[in-house]
């Protein structure tokens, strides 16, 4: 049980349709300040639409998304798309993109040049920031666009399927920097992912959906230690998490 002073994110009634179609009805949810929140469900579920309701991107029909009773205009939100190809600028080099937002807060240069040699330093960079994207590969462009999204040092981070274009190898590379990163800096960070693998392996928590309308089939604590790396995806713990969330899952599309 999540406490109101330990909540970074409530939402409380949350109501959403599309052509007349519900996707939530009354859908309340909690999130620990500082946890890691991974939200799977079947495709089509409202996993994005979720996030982009939280995040201010999508006008929400009915009930209260509050940031420690805040509304969302009044904190400092980081998203990182699915398409790293469209959410990088082409026409600026992968420095200036971080630096953008940084630029749009109104920070000295130097504040701004200490912010993006340190998240250099945290991801460990071994490319050229002065490079434009297009001359970047698609995993060192989605990396571009997580530090961008922490730059501005965000109360919570959304990530909407930020390695789906991505191949395996990239994909491994990028989540045990992802996961080294935000435990370091205790971003809450929300995440949502059509990889069953990947939710597990960086959630301190796990939210699992049901076809719409859309409820919650499960919400599952994941009680695997820090930090991850390959070796943990065959794990005792991380195969019986796995096992339970296929269940979980193939029983929820069953019944819909």
């Amino acid at each position: 049980m999540i406490t109101p002073r330990e909540a970074a994110l409530s939402i409380r009634g949350l109501q959403k349709s599309f052509t007349g179609q519900p996707v939530y009805s009354g859908f309340d949810l909690d999130v620990k300040r500082g946890d890691i929140l991974a939200i799977f469900g079947p495709n089509g579920c409202g996993k994005s639409t979720l996030i982009n309701m939280a995040a201010g991107l999508l006008e929400a029909d009915g009930g209260t998304i509050l940031y420690d009773g805040r509304t969302v205009r009044e904190v400092r939100i980081g998203y990182v798309f699915q398409n790293y190809r469209e959410a990088l600028f082409p026409w600026s080099r992968a420095a200036e993109n971080i630096r953008y937002p940084l630029r749009r807060m109104g920070l000295g240069k130097r504040e701004i040049e200490a912010r993006v040699e340190k998240l250099a330093a945290d991801f460990r960079v071994r490319f050229d920031l002065h490079r434009y994207p297009y001359e970047l590969s698609g995993g060192q462009q989605q990396l571009v666009s997580v530090m961008r999204a922490l730059a501005v040092e965000p109360e919570v981070l959304f990530l909407d399927e930020p390695f789906s274009a991505l191949d395996y190898e990239t994909t491994l590379d990028l989540r045990a920097l992802l996961q080294d990163v935000l435990k370091r800096l205790g971003v809450t960070t929300i995440l949502v992912s059509h990889d069953l693998e990947e939710s597990i392996f960086l959630a301190d928590r796990l939210l699992m959906l049901t076809r719409r309308p859309t409820m919650l089939a499960d919400d599952v604590t994941v009680d695997l230690p820090w930090p991850r790396d390959s070796d943990t995806l065959s794990t005792p713990g991380f195969v019986a998490l796995k096992k339970r969330c296929l269940d979980v899952f193939t029983a929820s599309v069953a019944a819909a």
